[in-house]
C-alpha cells in the first residue's frame, strides 16, 4: 500500500527557488525586502509544489490572524446569503477564516457581537445591514478595520458597498422603452425605505431622459408586499390613465400587479409589460407569467467590502460609498415588442 504523501513545506519550497528559508518566508508574506525576481522565483516554486502555508503559524509571527467577522443585522435576510457568497468567493481564495454572527436587529445584541469577534482576534469586520438604509458608524467600537456591505455607514470616513437602486431602475425604463412602451406607471414599496425613494426617483429620471413622464399617481407608495401590488394595480386600472407597463420596486408587488392584471383579462406582456426588482426566484420566477426584474448584484457587493477589508488590514482603509450596478434579468413579462 502507498505511504501518504508528505506535506510540503516551507523548507523544500526554499530549497528548490535556490534561497534561505527566511527569505522565502519573506517573499510569501509580501515583504519588500525581497526583490522582485527573487519574490517570482519563490512564488514559482510554491505553485509547482502545490505548498500550502500554514496560516496558524503565520498568524503566531504576524499581526493578523487570517480571521474576519460578518456581522448581520438580520441573518434571516435574504440578502445576506448572496453577499456572504461574494465575501467567502473573495477572501477563502486566500484561505481566510469568516466568522459569522447575527445582532438581530438589536445594538445591545451588536455590542455583545462585536466584543465576541474582538475576543476571538479577528482582522476586521464587515457589517452587513437589513436594508439599505444608512446606519451609525461603528468606528468608535472598533479597534480594527471595518467595511459596510448594503447598508452604507452614516461616515464618509468608512467604505461602505451597497446596488445601485438608480441605475437598477434605470435599466427597467431603459428596457420597457426598447421594448416600445411608453405609457409606464410605477409602484413602489414603503417610503420609510431608501429603496422605494431612489427607485421611484431612478424610474422618473430615466423616462423624462426618453421624453415621457410617468403616469398615474405621482407617488404610488405603499409596501413591499404582493397585497400593495394587486391595490396598486387596481387603482391603476380604475383610473382615468392609460398604460402599457408598470415598474414595480420590489418582485412581491410585481406578482400581485401580474395577478390582477391577469383578473381583469389583461395580457402580460402583450397589454401590458411588468419588471420588478430584487430577483427574489420564490416570486420572480414562479408567476404566470415569470417576472422580468432587476438584480442587485449582491455577491458583488460581497465582493467589493472584502476587497475593501483588505486593503484597511493592509494599512490602506478606503472611504466612501461605493454603489455597485445591478443587472436585468429578462423574463417573459416583456417578451416581445409591443405590437
Amino acid at each position: 500500500m502507498a505511504g501518504k504523501a508528505k506535506a510540503v513545506t516551507l523548507a523544500t519550497v526554499a530549497q528548490t527557488a535556490g534561497v534561505s528559508l527566511a527569505t522565502a518566508s519573506k517573499a510569501l508574506n509580501g515583504k519588500t525586502v525581497v526583490s522582485a525576481a527573487t519574490r517570482r522565483r519563490v512564488e514559482e516554486a510554491a505553485r509547482t509544489l502545490g505548498f500550502v502555508p500554514n496560516h496558524f503559524a503565520k498568524a503566531l509571527n504576524s499581526a493578523t490572524t487570517g480571521v474576519i467577522g460578518l456581522l448581520t443585522a438580520d441573518l434571516a435576510n435574504r440578502f445576506v446569503l448572496p453577499i456572504l457568497s461574494g465575501v467567502e468567493n473573495t477572501l477563502g481564495v486566500e484561505s481566510t477564516s469568516i466568522i459569522l454572527t447575527d445582532a438581530r436587529r438589536d445594538p445591545i445584541r451588536e455590542r455583545h457581537q462585536i466584543a465576541t469577534l474582538l475576543g476571538r482576534k479577528v482582522d476586521g469586520i464587515i457589517v452587513v445591514g437589513h436594508s439599505d438604509d444608512a446606519r451609525p458608524s461603528l468606528a468608535e467600537l472598533l479597534p480594527v478595520g471595518a467595511t459596510y456591505a448594503f447598508a452604507p455607514s452614516t461616515s464618509t470616513a468608512d467604505a461602505s458597498y451597497l446596488s445601485d437602486n438608480y441605475e437598477g431602475a434605470r435599466l427597467a425604463i431603459d428596457h420597457l422603452v426598447e421594448g416600445g412602451r411608453r405609457s409606464i406607471a410605477v409602484l413602489t414599496g414603503d417610503p420609510t425605505y431608501n429603496a422605494a425613494k431612489e427607485r421611484l426617483e431612478g424610474a422618473v429620471r430615466a423616462a423624462r431622459r426618453h421624453g415621457l413622464e410617468i403616469v398615474g399617481p405621482a407617488n404610488a407608495y405603499g409596501d413591499w408586499s404582493e397585497e400593495w401590488g394587486r391595490y396598486g394595480a387596481e387603482s391603476l386600472l380604475q383610473g382615468r390613465d392609460e398604460f402599457d407597463a408598470v415598474f414595480c420596486a420590489n418582485d412581491q408587488i410585481a406578482r400581485g400587479v401580474v395577478d390582477v392584471l391577469r383578473d381583469y383579462g389583461r395580457e402580460v406582456p402583450h397589454d401590458v409589460a411588468v419588471v420588478g426588482f430584487d430577483n427574489w426566484e420564490l416570486y420572480s420566477s414562479h408567476s404566470r407569467p415569470p417576472i422580468t426584474t432587476i438584480d442587485m448584484n449582491l455577491e458583488e457587493v460581497g465582493r467589493l467590502a472584502a476587497l475593501g477589508l483588505a486593503a484597511a488590514i493592509a494599512g490602506e482603509p478606503p472611504s466612501g460609498i461605493t454603489r455597485v450596478a445591478p443587472r436585468l434579468v429578462p423574463r417573459a413579462s416583456t417578451a416581445g415588442s409591443k405590437q
